[in-house]
Order: C-alpha cells, then structure tokens, then sequence
C-alpha cells in the first residue's frame, strides 16, 4: 500500500484547490473546504471527513493535506 499526500499552504483572503476540492481563508481564523465552512482556532487541525482533507493552522498559514492510500 503506498501513500500520496498533497499538501496546500494558504495565508488569510486566498484561496486554491486541492485536485478539484475548493479550499480558502476567507478571514483569518475562518476557512471553507468543499464548500463547508469552519472557524479554526491557531494550533487546531480539522478533517474534513466528506472530501478527505485535514486543514490544520498555525498563526496565518492554513495547511490543507488531502492523504489518499492506494493498494
């Protein structure tokens, strides 16, 4: 079984996508991915379980990692 990551790193008021998943930093402290939007504290890590995707913050660069294992 092997692993592939993609990883996106975003600062407040940007946005990008992860293959065709939206994710963006509408305000600091506040992030959507795949149109679920959530507050995330500074430190905190969210899954997004519906599209595979971990958004993680720390300070103001938002992390999203979407981790998919292939056999």
């Amino acid at each position: 079984m092997s692993e592939n990551t993609e990883t996106l790193t975003l600062a407040p008021t940007k946005h990008d996508k992860l293959g065709v998943i939206h994710c963006g930093v509408t305000r600091e402290g506040f992030i959507v991915v795949g149109g679920d939007p959530r507050d995330i504290d500074d430190g905190e890590e969210i899954l997004f379980e519906r599209v595979g995707i971990k958004a993680r913050r720390q300070g103001s660069e938002y992390t999203f990692t979407r981790v998919t294992q292939t056999s």
